[in-house]
């Protein structure tokens, strides 16, 4: 063949494009359980990192399975689901909030424990201004006051509202309830920066600038926490 004509060309650049193209999706495919595996190791870290546990992946099974010692997953109603063969682990709270209809969300509750002292950490999704947002709440055993937080999200903007996951906006959570004195559930919310009462134990400082994730992030606690108040009301210590 004439390897100057057209159709050598053609052939050559055909050939080359299955070849590159087979030898990418083996990559791709012969990746996929190093990848899942990241992604558990993180979202184990990120559990424990409510609870003021940080610690390396290398490290993130081993104090998962020392510290996490009960998984519980909830419907909609804040009853225990029944019928489910997934652990409370396996649920993607992001995907689920972005592609299940509400009434079949299922909520997962993980128990920490630690000198036998209980934590429960609460996952949640929601929406920032660019994306997604998500994050994890644990509570005291009393299943009502912030013991810590995470959150974290996706495509928001640095400086503004990527800073919900610093440190120092997580800590203003800390030590904040989600009952009044009535034992009525109102949440935790997140005003506009600089204006909340510090005194009072159910709002936080918002972010200056970030308007819009501050509200998406206490929108997302507000909805999330509600699921939950059946159960917390049924088992606080």
């Amino acid at each position: 063949m004439d390897k100057n004509s057209n159709s050598y060309t053609f052939i050559f650049s055909g050939i080359l494009v299955v070849v590159v193209g087979a030898a990418l999706a083996f990559a791709a495919e012969s990746l996929k359980p190093f990848q899942k595996e990241n992604i558990r190791m993180e979202k184990m870290q990120n559990i424990l990192a409510s609870v003021n546990i940080q610690v390396e992946a290398s490290e993130a099974k081993e104090n998962f399975d020392k510290y996490i010692v009960e998984q519980i997953l909830l419907d909609n109603k804040g009853d225990l689901a029944e019928g489910t063969e997934v652990t409370a682990f396996d649920i993607d709270v992001v995907k689920q909030f972005k592609g299940v209809d509400a009434e079949n969300r299922l909520y997962p509750l993980f128990v920490f424990e630690d000198g036998g002292k209980r934590k429960y950490i609460v996952p949640m999704a929601g929406n920032g201004l660019w994306g997604p947002i998500w994050g994890y709440v644990a509570f005291e055993g009393d299943m009502n006051t912030v013991f810590g937080s995470t959150f974290d999200h996706k495509t928001e903007t640095p400086g503004l509202g990527a800073e919900i996951k610093e440190g120092w906006f997580q800590e203003r959570f800390i030590g904040k309830t989600i009952f009044d004195e009535g034992g009525q559930y109102v949440s935790v919310e997140v005003v506009k920066g600089g204006t909340a009462d510090q005194n009072d134990p159910h709002a936080v400082d918002g972010i200056s600038g970030g308007t819009i994730t501050s509200k998406g992030v206490s929108e997302m606690m507000e909805r999330t926490l509600n699921v939950y108040v059946p159960y917390f009301k049924a088992n606080r210590q």
